[in-house]
């Protein structure tokens, strides 16, 4: 008999992604973390909530204004979620800043690296400065004031501002409210001359504080003070009203810019009459207003982490390998027809991808390219490939999907790019979003028609693939390759695809498969047979599959969930879920592949997939699950999942209110899986007892340690 579930059963989806952005700040404040990392981990931290704000809390800001009461599985209504997300993100806004003024500004000043304030400036400084000034950043400011004729300018989405009180000259009592945009085509930090053999530098708001004068010289400047605004950015496309998707697309992102605010941050201490202006013009309440101790936008440490001459403040860079079947070939095809092929990046090279693809668009042997692309990097390989074998004649379809949030400009560009070189470009399909990642190469062997598939569990996006953890399967089996061709005419056609072989696509059956599978662990261990299930990706939320994980933990049956991001299932509820834990690995790299075990009553399931356990992906998206086969690609995905689960240095564990610790090491040995994979001449199906008692060459300086 199922339990009788209810709100208390359920975490707010909001609050536990605020609990993965605190397991981010956890990583900027750890010591042990090269500092230059740790700069780094606090700049993804601002970015997360940046995003954040604009996409979640806008959403439910909108539910608000729409008198939408709704509550969500948590039990709580789009008020009162965002009154404890505003409670919470005070909170870790807070600590974000203790940690830049209290730790990081003091490590950074021990390895002479120094922010300088105006009051510290010599007259050479000074000079240098004006000079910069006048040259560099004087041009291309643009000062408004508020009057009469001139209304409140629209401040763009996430810009850097100075707001200014400014008084007349010939009428004192008359004021004035002005505002500049720091210009973010400048360095925002920029580097001055210093006499001591250390690098100084200070901030451009400071520079144009200090030049004010030249901006407003029939005004004295009263009162300034820094801000910055967030935007709803929601993008609203109606696909079924448009004709052209790409225009659609192109249009909504320049209405991004000027959605509602949502958050305001102010510099600390700002004039009361300053923020009164800003509260009424931008339409915005006391509660969504942050008070900065600090610069506001703290994404800038990101580049200062990438200053050179520093490398004993980083992690050592890795050298990722290449998979020994492909060092043994010349002939990567001939590689992948001999066995299936595993890759863990970035602990495995993604250039051998890239490199397939390079081949497959020189190959004449190959006839046709078809990819699925959701995120690729600025300056892609993979788009010059594609492009270069659609001129060379051969036939290349790409399915660009334009929707993929915030990289949408990006990804017009490259369709755009890809028309012109002559590959047939689909953008999306009507409703859904092509999440999945797969890549078919077809090639004509001794006059037969032979086909290649790469599947990933993330994005074919060369620069992500050094900073995220996935996997991706590389093979010629026939079954793999028949579904594939199902699978492009599906999403090149109106076709619904056949029964696939080996594949399970979304939304079609993933949702009913994943819960076939949980259902039959349930009825072994009902049966009294050892029943387990093993679960790595980055998100849970999906309401169903939380119960069916509920009723398989009630009968028994063990389970362990790697949950990187989002958990909306609670653990430890007595009688509920007393069989389940659930950990969160937050460290060097993204945690990012999804991986789903099944012990099925000794004949073990291994699945790899594109898919989080969401509704959006299991309704709303297109995306693959597919088996592991190979007994060596069985070993390497099995020993991912065993050597996460051992790790005790950079997990955390989830209990019962919501809240994260850290694994308690009393009695046990540190290990750190992401350093272990690093650990260079280890054998990709070396066991991981092995590999978790091997001590890893990897450096972890720290200015503080």
């Amino acid at each position: 008999m199922n339990p009788a579930f209810s709100t208390l059963h359920f975490l707010n989806r909001e609050l536990s992604w605020l609990e993965f952005n605190e397991r981010v700040l956890e990583e900027a404040q750890d010591t042990n973390n090269p500092l230059f990392e740790r700069l780094k981990f606090l700049s993804i931290v601002g970015s997360n909530l940046d995003e954040f704000f604009m996409i979640r809390v806008a959403s439910l800001q909108g539910n608000v204004e729409a008198n939408y009461v709704k509550i969500d599985p948590s039990g709580l209504t789009p008020t009162e979620q965002i009154e404890r997300i505003s409670a919470r993100t005070h909170r870790q806004v807070f600590d974000m800043y203790n940690c830049f003024n209290r730790s990081l500004k003091k490590s950074l000043k021990k390895a002479d690296i120094h922010f300088i304030k105006i009051k510290e400036l010599n007259n050479f400084q000074l000079n240098f400065l004006r000079d910069y000034y006048a040259n560099n950043v004087f041009p291309v400011l643009t000062p408004m004031v508020v009057n009469k004729n001139q209304p409140f300018p629209l401040i763009l989405n996430k810009t850097l501002n100075i707001s200014l009180l400014l008084g007349d000259i010939t009428n004192p009592e008359n004021l004035l409210f002005g505002t500049i945009q720091v210009p973010s085509v400048l360095n925002r930090l920029v580097e001055i001359p210093s006499s001591e053999r250390h690098k100084s530098f200070i901030l451009l708001e400071e520079i144009i504080k200090l030049n004010l004068s030249t901006l407003f010289d029939n005004h004295t400047v009263i009162a300034t003070g820094c801000y910055r605004i967030t935007r709803d950015a929601f993008l609203d496309v109606s696909e079924d009203e448009s004709e052209d998707l790409l225009t659609a697309v192109e249009l909504s992102l320049k209405q991004r810019k000027w959605g509602s605010a949502i958050r305001l941050e102010i510099e600390h201490g700002i004039n009361p009459l300053l923020l009164q202006i800003l509260e009424e013009e931008l339409e915005i309440s006391a509660e969504a207003e942050y008070k900065i101790s600090g610069p506001i936008d703290l994404t800038f440490l990101m580049k200062l982490s990438g200053l050179k001459g520093y490398d004993s403040l980083r992690y050592d860079p890795i050298k990722p390998n290449i998979h020994p079947t492909l060092l043994d070939e010349d002939d990567i095809f001939q590689s992948i027809s001999k066995q299936d092929i595993l890759l863990h990046h970035p602990y495995d090279s993604f250039d051998m991808i890239v490199n397939l693809v390079k081949t497959a668009a020189e190959d004449p042997n190959v006839l046709a390219i078809k990819q699925t692309l959701y995120r690729v990097s600025g300056n892609s390989p993979i788009i010059e490939a594609l492009a270069q074998a659609a001129d060379n004649g051969k036939q290349v379809t790409v399915l660009l999907e334009l929707q993929a949030r915030f990289d949408e400009q990006n990804n017009i560009t490259w369709a755009k790019k890809l028309e012109t070189a002559g590959c047939h470009v689909i953008y999306g399909l009507v409703g859904l979003k092509a999440h999945c990642k797969i890549l078919l190469i077809v090639r004509r062997e001794d006059g037969l028609i032979k086909r290649y598939v790469h599947l990933g569990t993330g994005n074919y996006n060369d620069v992500t693939a050094k900073l995220y953890t996935d996997l991706g399967l590389l093979t010629a089996n026939p079954y793999f390759g028949a579904d594939a061709s199902a699978i492009f005419n599906t999403l090149s056609g109106c076709s619904s695809p056949s029964a696939l072989y080996k594949m399970t696509l979304a939304p079609m059956n993933l949702r009913n498969k994943f819960l076939d599978l949980i259902h039959k662990e349930t009825e072994y261990a009902k049966a009294g047979k050892k029943a387990k299930i093993i679960a790595k990706l980055n998100s849970l939320v999906d309401t169903e599959i939380i119960k069916a994980l509920y009723n398989a933990s009630s009968a028994g049956v063990t389970i362990e969930l790697i949950v990187r991001g989002i958990c909306c299932l609670r653990p430890k509820i007595p009688f509920i879920s007393e069989h389940i834990t659930v950990r969160s690995i937050v460290g060097r790299f993204l945690e990012h592949s999804r991986i789903y075990y099944f012990y099925g009553d000794g004949e073990e399931l291994i699945f790899l997939a594109s898919a989080d356990l969401m509704r959006r992906n299991l309704d709303k998206r297109v995306e693959l699950l597919f088996p592991i086969e190979d007994p060596a690609a069985r070993t390497k995905v099995r020993n991912v999942l065993d050597l996460a689960l051992l790790d005790t240095s950079k997990s955390r564990v989830l209990n019962l209110d919501g809240t994260y610790s850290k694994i308690d090491k009393r009695g046990k040995d540190s290990i750190n899986s992401q350093e272990i994979f690093l650990a260079p001449k280890l054998s990709e199906t070396t066991p991981y007892e092995v590999r978790a008692n091997f001590v890893p060459i990897i450096s972890v300086k720290d200015i503080d340690s």
